[in-house]
């Protein structure tokens, strides 16, 4: 009997992971709302999560075509805050005084994310299904987005509580874009999404990653 493959993920990653996810989701829930959580980052943040422990390939490599491009628009965005500057407005939020400080810092997970998937997708493998799995997923939770979630600008009971999820109304979540209609805003989103950060994303991963197959089998 051939023998199977030996765990690809360490022990200390997946409880030190979990322990995160344990005092991130209650503070975040308890700040944010429950739809806090249909941003792009906190959907990886829980496939993540349940993928370190079932080290399924796809699970992995979902929020890996997803997230890694934008996370890295999001570093890039916070270092020019950081510095007195303005890019996108994205990280705006980080500054925010009014928010505690502890709250904020747990944000730093779009820092370190990113590596933490690379990681993770060469030792699983690289699932294909990724780019179509992860393309529906987010024209989905941009619908919701639009049609469901508050709009940039409105004002709230909880000024918490998030507001232009996933950037479906422009990137700033104080103010609407004003370049073009909302309706066309939001498909010209999700087309760039698509084109311009998933599809490269799908094909840099699909060049440099090892299959699921070939990953399992440097293990076994």
């Amino acid at each position: 009997m051939k023998p199977s493959p030996s765990p690809a993920i360490p022990l200390w990653l997946k409880v030190s992971y979990t322990a995160f996810m344990a005092i991130l989701i209650p503070v975040y829930w308890y700040h944010y709302g429950p739809t806090n959580f249909l941003y792009f980052c906190d959907i990886a943040l829980l496939l993540t999560l349940v993928g370190v422990w079932l080290e399924k390939p796809l699970l992995i490599s979902l929020p890996a075509v997803g997230i890694l491009m934008p996370q890295t628009l999001w570093c890039v965005d916070f270092a020019v805050q950081l510095t007195g500057g303005k890019m996108t407005g994205m990280t705006a939020y980080m500054f925010d005084e009014q928010k505690p400080l502890f709250l904020r810092g747990l944000s730093l997970f779009h820092g370190w994310l990113p590596f933490l998937l690379v990681f993770l997708v060469f030792k699983l493998g690289y699932d294909h299904r990724a780019f179509k799995g992860w393309t529906a997923s987010a024209t989905g939770l941009c619908l919701t987005a639009f049609f469901v979630l508050p709009k940039a600008g409105e004002t709230l009971p909880d000024r918490n509580l998030p507001r232009n999820v996933n950037y479906v109304f422009g990137m700033d979540d104080a103010q609407p874009q004003t370049w073009m209609g909302a309706e066309l805003y939001l498909v010209t989103w999700i087309a760039l999404l698509v084109i311009l950060v998933y599809l490269p994303t799908h094909f840099l991963l699909k060049r440099i990653c090892p299959t699921p197959e070939q990953a399992a089998a440097k293990r076994a």
